[in-house]
């Protein structure tokens, strides 16, 4: 860990909390991968039954389609982790990146919840 450390520091990285700084650049790793999931076929199809009984969310079929929920939210969290990702050089960007992932994290776990306690499962024969 000396050696990642002492390395970030002759890169000019910030020398002050280093921590938070790793916990930042994970976050906009996480946000990188997950973004990046929502742009194909078997993950809208995989999502279905979460996002179409998730009461902050369920509104992104109708308005947009199963492709274009999918897009949306892949959208969004690209965007929110190039909010957190600007957050190392100017702070309020980095806020607004972490306002958006608190509202990300809220709908993910109010989906799953939502769909565990009603026993949700995708249907066999679903097409869109």
């Amino acid at each position: 860990m000396n050696l990642v450390i002492n390395t970030l520091l002759k890169l000019g990285i910030r020398k002050d909390e280093p921590d938070y700084h790793f916990i930042r650049a994970s976050m906009v790793i996480i946000f990188l991968f997950f973004g990046y999931q929502k742009w194909f076929e078997y993950e809208a199809q995989a999502l279905i039954p979460y996002i179409s009984h998730a009461p902050p969310i369920f509104w992104l079929y109708p308005v947009f389609g199963v492709r274009g929920a999918n897009w949306f939210l892949g959208a969004a969290e690209w965007t929110f982790g190039a909010f957190l990702f600007a957050g190392f050089w100017k702070k309020k960007l980095g806020i607004l990146g972490a306002l958006g992932s608190c509202f990300s994290f809220i709908a993910t776990v109010r989906s799953f919840l939502s769909s565990l306690t009603a026993g949700l499962h995708p249907p066999a024969d679903f097409q869109q």
